[in-house]
């Protein structure tokens, strides 16, 4: 395990843990390749709080159970979300170009509030999907499901990763956000860059959030059926740096939270030949299998973040008022304490994936519409669809807050 013992001279400046306690770093080759077994590893040394350190060594408590996890999602007042309060950003320890500012630095959006002005703003966002949904999610979904699938049909063989998942749900997101369709492409390049982190993740974020201010720009002379006009003429008067932020933060979130969970709905209905029959025979519902993925493999493995207000015990550790906290929903779904010998979670949706409390994901309701269609019009155009590799070559990459798969090679029937 990559760990480092912090009474090591390197240890990073300012960190809340034991002296000498040793500490996992949540980035790097091992991370990348067996998240989930270094998630067991912390819950047997440290319980179901664990010390870890994010990318720069970074400190922070990365939760381990579900009680802990819905515990900080559901008490704002305990665990905020205002990273201002966040002790090492406040005393100079995060630098500027950190890859950790795009995830987990305060920005004028309503992850990044409480009490009232996160429902003002939480209300114009909620407002605008709704508008967006009724606009018609399943209608562009089944178009542009169609379209991307019109590019491989005479091939007999796809990577439902990088022909299918990877760009349909962006392309769904332009036409609700109000975007040229050409734009997708590059949104779901730079919305990768920032969740994998690294050197390029503040560059990409920066060419994100410029082509949502030529957007709004745009809608504010010229209004439409979208998702920034309704921002920008929503009653609770979102200014400019707010309504960028609220766009930027639906692009990202929706768009690589709904592509990883549909690769992971794809590769379950190709790796298991009775999900696979239930949803052609009708016996089983995409929803059920997507219910199932929350459960076991979460788009966003890891959820940042919340900062203690206080000095307080979680878990058995000492948090300290400042601290930074990660969610460990991936981990958290497979607590044993809830889940013992991986109890059936067949109709449960009380999972972690959306978060909990009063920032649980509003979108929700889009993504799973997207996903659903995508997956009907995927086995209604591709008859014989079957996986081309054994099941057991298909492989993963993970970072911090995610683990993707990297390929879902197929072959079909012309």
């Amino acid at each position: 395990m990559n760990a480092q013992p912090l009474n090591d001279p390197e240890a990073p400046r300012g960190c809340p843990f034991g002296h000498g306690t040793e500490v996992t770093r949540l980035f790097g080759p091992e991370a990348a390749t067996d998240p989930g077994g270094i998630y067991e590893r912390l819950r047997k040394e440290h319980g179901s709080v664990a010390p870890v350190l994010l990318e720069g060594d970074v400190p922070a408590w990365l939760l381990l159970g579900y009680r802990d996890n819905r515990r900080v999602l559901d008490n704002p007042r305990q665990f905020s979300r205002d990273a201002r309060i966040w002790r090492d950003w406040r005393e100079g320890r995060i630098a500027d170009d950190s890859p950790l500012v795009p995830m987990v630095a305060w920005r004028p959006d309503c992850v990044s509030q409480d009490g009232e002005p996160h429902r003002r703003l939480r209300g114009a966002v909620t407002d605008g999907l709704q508008a967006a949904a009724d606009r018609g999610v399943r209608r562009h979904a089944t178009h542009f499901a169609h379209k991307q699938i019109d590019a491989f049909a005479d091939a007999g063989r796809a990577d439902l990763v990088a022909d299918y998942a990877e760009y349909l749900p962006m392309l769904v997101l332009t036409r609700i956000l109000g975007l040229p369709q050409g734009e997708g492409r590059q949104l779901v390049e730079s919305s990768a860059q920032v969740f994998k982190g690294g050197e390029d993740a503040i560059a990409h974020n920066d060419r994100i959030m410029q082509i949502l201010g030529e957007l709004a720009e745009r809608k504010r002379a010229e209004p439409g059926s979208d998702f920034a006009t309704a921002l920008l003429e929503h009653e609770a008067g979102l200014d400019e740096d707010e309504v960028v932020s609220h766009l930027r933060l639906v692009l990202i979130a929706a768009h690589t939270t709904t592509s990883n969970l549909l690769a992971r709905v794809l590769q379950k209905i190709l790796t298991d030949a009775s999900r696979l029959s239930g949803l052609v025979s009708g016996e089983l519902t995409v929803s059920a299998v997507v219910e199932e993925i929350m459960w076991n493999t979460p788009p966003l493995a890891v959820l940042p973040g919340r900062f203690a207000t206080a000095d307080l015990e979680l878990g058995g550790h000492q948090i300290q008022e400042g601290d930074l906290l990660v969610m460990g929903l991936a981990a958290g779904n497979v607590d044993p304490e809830v889940r013992p010998d991986g109890v059936s979670v067949q109709g449960n949706g009380s999972h972690l994936a959306f978060s909990s409390g009063p920032h649980e994901c509003p979108g929700q309701g889009i993504g799973l519409a997207i996903i659903e269609v995508a997956v009907d019009v995927l086995l209604h155009r591709l008859p014989g669809l079957r996986l081309a590799v054994p099941a057991e070559e298909l492989s993963s990459t993970a970072s911090t807050w995610e683990s993707r798969l990297d390929t879902l090679p197929v072959e079909f029937s012309v």
